[in-house]
């Protein structure tokens, strides 16, 4: 598997930070050729699947996740949230935690994953990683950064 850490610093509240970060579709704006479904009603919980789908037009692939743990910050507890990858071509798991800052405002965010494309040999698991890493901070950082674009917009 290949594994990656993206932590970011951000001067949003904890909760603005997690309902944004925890925002589904809005992970598919940011990621090219990518779209999120969501196929269980909201809110999110444990049991809430969503599918990523990358592609154009027929060729491409299906990522569905699962909620396995959701809990959202409160005072005094960070956000915690675990997807697990449920496809045949994209497997693994991810974490994401939400912490409010210590008396500076804002938050931390913290996104672990380990993923595993299913036809590539171990051999490129770093570059994986690195791939991972790449596209994932740039989908972190501007979902922290957007402004005035809520759930589903």
């Amino acid at each position: 598997m290949s594994a990656f850490r993206i932590t970011r610093r951000t001067e949003l509240p904890a909760d603005e930070a997690w309902r944004r970060i925890t925002d589904w579709p809005a992970h598919g704006r940011r990621v090219p050729l990518t779209r999120v479904l969501v196929e269980t009603p909201g809110p999110t919980r444990i049991g809430t699947v969503f599918v990523a789908r990358t592609g154009l037009g027929r060729l491409g692939f299906d990522d569905p996740m699962e909620v396995v743990r959701w809990e959202p910050p409160a005072p005094g507890h960070a956000g915690r949230c675990r997807l697990e990858k449920r496809g045949r071509v994209v497997l693994g798991w991810a974490e994401i935690e939400v912490t409010a800052a210590d008396g500076a405002g804002g938050a931390r965010v913290c996104w672990t994953e380990e993923l595993r494309v299913a036809f590539l040999p171990r051999l490129v698991d770093r570059v994986t990683a690195r791939t991972g890493q790449a596209v994932f901070g740039r989908v972190v950082d501007g979902l922290l950064r957007d402004r005035g674009r809520g759930a589903g917009a």
